[in-house]
């Protein structure tokens, strides 16, 4: 991967692109893929399609640097999502820095339609934690607590600032990814708790009226452009949220 901003250099890993100078400082970022055209989904509705072999590269080095991958209920459903799993050598690195587990999944849900049986669940190293509200069907809630964390923030929605405060204080989890979907992702920034965003924009034109990252805001979020990579044509984008 070859950076661009702030300084060119012909080639950097991503583990190191992304590393923040201490790892253990709270942080929220989102990271998202999205086609030259805005699109954040392919011609089959999955976000998984668009990006490359750098994508992929800073997906996996992003993961290795959190303590916990944050996804809403309906990307876990689409793309479907099982537990983190990293190649040896980012482990290794994983490990340098003090986390020995894989970051668990975070699954963001008030309806808890999720299967228990999802290898997302039974094959996890590190448990996977729901994040739920008062009001999500009592009986789901009970078929998936032998196999999850379940963390209840907010009465009829979750209430995201309360649940990122109990990640945090409750089960340790302090570098937070958020990997979408579009309705998560508002409702982050709408709270004013995301610190970064980390963009790959794909060399592609999808056309139609697919998603984008985010849905429509009620106010603008200005960015500040931190660093910029390149590779086979694709273009990494590392913002910080102005203000944070």
């Amino acid at each position: 991967m070859r950076q661009l901003l702030p300084e060119a250099h012909p080639h950097v890993e991503p583990y190191d692109a992304y590393r923040s100078g201490d790892p253990r400082a709270p942080l929220l970022r989102l990271n998202f893929v999205a086609s030259a055209d805005g699109a954040a989904t392919d011609e089959r509705g999955v976000a998984g399609g668009l990006g490359g072999r750098g994508d992929r590269e800073v997906f996996r080095a992003l993961r290795a640097l959190a303590d916990a991958i944050v996804v809403g209920a309906g990307t876990v459903r689409a793309e479907g999502y099982g537990p983190h799993r990293l190649p040896p050598a980012l482990a290794a690195r994983r490990r340098a820095d003090g986390r020995v587990a894989p970051a668990p999944v975070v699954v963001v849900s008030r309806s808890l339609a999720l299967e228990p049986s999802w290898p997302l669940f039974t094959e996890a190293v590190a448990p996977t934690v729901v994040l739920t509200c008062e009001d999500a069907p009592a009986q789901r809630r009970g078929a998936l607590e032998p196999v999850a964390v379940v963390l209840v923030a907010g009465r009829a929605s979750v209430d995201l600032g309360d649940g990122l405060r109990r990640l945090r204080q409750q089960l340790g989890l302090v570098r937070l990814l958020c990997e979408g979907g579009p309705t998560l992702a508002t409702g982050l920034l709408a709270a004013g708790l995301v610190d970064e965003l980390c963009l790959t924009v794909a060399p592609a034109l999808v056309g139609g009226p697919g998603p984008r990252i985010v849905r429509r805001l009620s106010r603008r979020v200005p960015l500040d452009l931190v660093a910029a990579f390149s590779q086979d044509g694709e273009v990494y984008l590392r913002y910080r949220i102005a203000g944070r």
